[in-house]
C-alpha cells in the first residue's frame, strides 16, 4: 500500500530509465537530502560533524570506488589504503606547489592521479584473476606505503614525515581545510562532494560501461565472445575505481585528520573498506552507505551499550567485542545473504509491494 507502482504510468523510455522511478523513492531520497544537508547541520553537535558524520561520509566514497572494482567488475582488491594515501599526497603536492589553484581542481587531479596509479597496478589483472589479483593489489598497498612514508620528496623533506594539511577555501571566507575551517563548512563540502559523487557513479553503472563490467564480472569468456574488450573493461574499472578512492583519501587527510601520513592508511584501512562492501552489499551503490554507516557506528553503540550497563574495561572490551562481532557479521553475510544490508532493503520494499498478502 505505500510502495506500490500502481497508477505510475511511463510514457517514454527516458522516464522508465530515470534514476528514481517510483515517486516514493524521489520522496525518499528528497527527504533524506533535506535532513542531511539542513536538519544536520542545524542540530548535530560539533563533535557528532567532526569524529562521525565526516568519517562515514569518506569511508562510504571510498567504498563506492572499492565496489565499482569488486562489486561491478568482479576484480577484488586489497590496495585500498594504498590508493587512498596516493590521493592524500597528490593532493598534498598540488596545493603546495600550485597554491593559486581551487581546491576542488586540487582534487579532481588528485583522483587522476590516483586513477593512472590504480592502472599501473590493474595492469597484472589483464593475465591473471580471482585471488592472484588481490595478492597483485596487496602488493600495491604496502609498496605505496613504503614509498611515502620513506621518500621524503612527498612530505617536502619534513624531519617528522607528517604534514598538516593547508588551509584552503572552496568560497570566498568558506575554509574547508586546516585548524580554521568550521565543522559546518567541512561537513558540507565533503556532503556536496559525496552526493555528486555517488550520483555519477550510479548513472556510471547503468551505462554501456557498467553493463560491460558486469558482464565480465558474471562471465569474462562469454563477455569476450559477444564484443567486450576485457583489458579496457578491466582497466577502466580499475582507473574509476582507484579516482573515488583517491579522492576519499585526499579528503580523509584534508578534511578529517587535518594531517598527511603514510602510516594513516595502513593494511587496516584495506580490510575496512573491504568489509563496508561485504556487509553493505557487493554491486550496489546504496551498500557503500549502508556499509560505513555500519562500520563506523558499531563501534560507538558498543561502547554506549557498556558504558550504560556499567562493564568495567568498557573500552577494552568494546574493541574487541568489536573484532568478534565484525567476523561473526561477515560470516554471517557471506553464508546468508551474500548481498548484504542492500540485498535487505530491496525485499523490505518487494514486502511493501505486495502488503498485506504474502510473498
Amino acid at each position: 500500500m505505500l510502495y506500490r507502482e500502481t497508477g505510475q504510468y511511463k510514457t517514454s523510455y527516458a522516464a522508465d530509465r530515470q534514476l528514481f522511478p517510483l515517486a516514493q523513492d524521489r520522496i525518499g531520497i528528497a527527504v533524506v537530502l533535506a535532513a542531511a544537508f539542513v536538519a544536520v547541520p542545524l542540530l548535530a553537535p560539533n563533535y557528532w560533524l567532526n569524529s562521525i558524520l565526516l568519517p562515514l561520509l569518506i569511508y562510504a566514497l571510498a567504498a563506492i570506488g572499492l565496489n565499482i572494482l569488486t562489486g561491478y567488475a568482479g576484480q577484488l582488491s586489497l590496495g585500498t589504503g594504498g590508493f587512498m594515501a596516493t590521493g592524500a599526497f597528490a593532493t598534498y603536492k598540488l596545493t603546495t606547489a600550485l597554491p593559486e589553484l581551487h581546491f576542488v581542481v586540487v582534487l579532481l587531479l588528485a583522483g587522476v592521479i590516483t586513477a593512472l596509479v590504480g592502472v599501473l597496478f590493474g595492469l597484472p589483472s589483464l593475465r591473471i584473476k580471482g585471488f592472484y589479483v588481490a595478492v597483485a593489489t596487496l602488493a600495491a598497498q604496502f609498496f605505496l606505503v613504503w614509498l611515502y612514508n620513506k621518500q621524503p620528496w612527498f612530505t617536502n623533506y619534513s624531519p617528522s614525515g607528517v604534514i598538516s594539511a593547508p588551509p584552503r577555501e572552496v568560497l570566498p571566507g568558506v575554509v574547508v581545510t586546516g585548524s580554521t575551517a568550521s565543522p559546518v563548512a567541512k561537513y558540507l563540502f565533503v556532503l556536496t562532494l559525496v552526493v555528486v559523487l555517488a550520483w555519477m557513479a550510479k548513472n556510471l553503472t547503468r551505462c554501456k560501461l557498467g553493463r560491460a563490467w558486469m558482464a565480465i564480472r558474471d562471465m569474462d569468456v562469454a563477455a569476450e565472445i559477444i564484443g567486450i574488450r576485457p583489458a579496457t573493461t578491466k582497466l577502466a574499472a580499475f582507473a574509476v575505481s582507484s579516482f573515488y578512492i583517491g579522492i576519499a583519501g585526499a579528503l580523509w587527510a584534508f578534511t578529517y585528520t587535518g594531517s598527511v601520513e603514510a602510516l594513516a592508511f595502513e593494511i587496516n584501512v584495506s580490510f575496512d573498506v573491504l568489509f563496508m562492501i561485504i556487509i553493505g552489499g557487493l554491486g550496489t551503490i546504496l551498500g557503500g552507505f549502508l556499509g560505513a554507516a555500519f562500520i563506523v557506528l558499531l563501534p560507538i553503540a558498543l561502547n554506549q551499550t557498556l558504558l550504560a550497563l556499567g562493564l568495567a574495561d568498557a573500552v577494552e572490551l568494546a574493541s574487541h567485542l568489536e573484532l568478534m562481532i565484525m567476523g561473526a557479521l561477515i560470516i554471517a553475510f557471506l553464508a546468508f545473504e551474500p548481498h548484504g544490508l542492500a540485498r535487505l532493503w530491496q525485499l523490505f520494499k518487494q514486502k511493501l509491494r505486495t502488503w498485506p498478502f504474502p510473498y
